[in-house]
């Protein structure tokens, strides 16, 4: 049965607390009554309303001070204001003091009805969206982040002493280690969660329409712009701005990012006009900046003025302790999406999980754990149920393990071309489906290809 709203109804005169209750109970409503102000505010001390219907003129405290009060107590109190005509410019005063609307006497049945109506959505509007921040804030809580090993932990230090503060953040970590989310994290714990994160993908546009949209364009800038636009510095003023994988700049960008970073101010594509903003620079990437400062692709200016705070993110691989809170944080999930409660893994696939290297890290276990679960017709997931690529790392361990004169990264590269090339095979040489069997990006996939020199032309297409 859907709850009543309850209004609170305070006027001095009994007739209007009569006609007023008689009119709402017959809507369905539940109606609470206070013949002034003193006594109003007893019952906001002790419980809130979903509406309250308030009369303007009253003897001792007057609707105004009420109003005061009551939004004081519950600055998200919905108020109408009821009114006199000779009053009605006290009435818009008292809008302007945060009441919802307001109501002539003599008041129409019909009009009354349409005016709480709407104030009632609107209250119900506003408590789901006090839930949604609420949500949100819980999703990139630091909780939200898992991980018990040292190196998170002194990770979470840093997050935590950075969040509050005003300073620019860099994130560097291998893809799929969970950059953006500790980039929300930092936005939604500081004083500017009330206001826009906007997440720029460096990589994914060409360098003069990547401009357009950081800083906005005016009408006739180029061929196409057939009015002025906002750029996204401007949509996240009072906010963050997140830069994903920032090393994919050209230099002339980098140049125009460093002056509105130094200057708080730009100018649109093709305007003269200078537009000051207010936003926090969170930056994000999985090379070595100071590599290609060396090899003359990213400004060195740039990177220091980055490079205030550094948060660095461990691959999975060097923090295998978590493997077990990742799955069950993921099996818990994924579980309650598809409706599979409870659902747990063998000690041989847990085993099996922490053997293995997750070249894409804790995205790629995540769309493991996705895949297996949708996948999954029992409550505890065995060894028959997971991929082969899963069921072979403990023989490529082994055979990596004699050649003694490998290190680590030489080992993890070897392990990373072995499932790029077996995902390539599988999908055709079609990268787009390999970066999806490997849970990466293809962009992700793409410039790791390049990286680990890996040749794809034999490969079927």
């Amino acid at each position: 049965m859907p709850k009543k709203e309850t209004i609170h109804i305070i006027d001095d005169e009994k007739i209007i607390h009569e006609v007023l209750e008689d009119l709402l109970s017959s809507e369905g409503y539940k109606c609470e009554l206070s013949s002034n102000g003193p006594e109003a505010l007893k019952k906001h001390q002790s419980r809130s309303f979903d509406l309250v219907l308030l009369d303007l003129l009253m003897p001792g405290m007057n609707g105004i001070e009420v109003l005061q009060k009551v939004k004081k107590m519950d600055p998200h109190a919905v108020v109408i204001i009821i009114t006199a005509y000779a009053s009605v410019e006290s009435a818009i005063s008292a809008m302007k003091k945060g009441a919802f609307d307001y109501i002539q006497k003599p008041f129409k049945h019909e009009e009354l009805l349409i005016t709480v109506k709407r104030a009632i959505k609107h209250k119900k509007l506003q408590e789901e969206n006090i839930q949604l921040k609420g949500q949100l804030k819980r999703k990139f809580s630091f909780d939200n982040i898992i991980g018990k090993s040292k190196n998170m932990q002194d990770v979470f230090s840093v997050i935590k002493a950075a969040a509050p503060t005003r300073s620019t953040i860099l994130i560097q970590g291998e893809s799929g280690t969970g950059k953006e989310l500790v980039a929300k994290s930092i936005h939604q714990n500081s004083e500017r969660s009330e206001f826009p994160f906007i997440t720029v993908n460096s990589g994914s546009l060409p360098p003069d329409l990547l401009e357009s949209h950081l800083f906005g364009h005016v009408k006739g800038a180029f061929t196409g712009a057939v009015s002025q636009k906002q750029g996204l510095f401007e949509a996240a003023n009072k906010g963050s701005i997140f830069f994903d994988e920032i090393s994919s700049l050209n230099m002339e960008t980098q140049a125009k990012l460093l002056r509105v970073m130094q200057e708080k101010e730009f100018m649109r594509l093709g305007g003269t006009k200078t537009i000051k903003v207010d936003t926090r620079v969170i930056a994000a990437t999985n090379t070595e900046l100071e590599e290609l400062i060396k090899s003359n692709k990213f400004r060195e200016d740039l990177f220091y003025r980055l490079n205030v705070i550094k948060i660095e993110l461990p691959p999975l691989r060097e923090r295998k302790e978590d493997i077990p809170l990742l799955t069950k944080h993921f099996l818990e999930i994924y579980g309650k999406e598809n409706n599979k409660k409870n659902l747990e893994v063998t000690e041989e696939v847990m085993e099996l999980l922490e053997r293995n290297s997750w070249p894409g890290n804790v995205r790629e276990l995540e769309n493991f754990i996705e895949r297996t679960v949708v996948l999954t017709r029992s409550k505890v997931i065995t060894r028959d149920q997971i991929p082969s690529f899963l069921l072979i790392s403990k023989d490529t361990n082994k055979n990596d393990s004699l050649a003694s004169n490998l290190d680590l990264k030489q080992r993890t590269q070897n392990f990373q071309k072995r499932a790029i090339l077996d995902a390539l095979r599988k999908s055709n040489g079609v990268q787009k489906k390999a970066a999806g069997l490997l849970g990466i990006k293809p962009t992700t996939l793409n410039e790791m290809i390049k990286r680990l020199n890996i040749e794809t032309n034999n490969i079927q297409k």
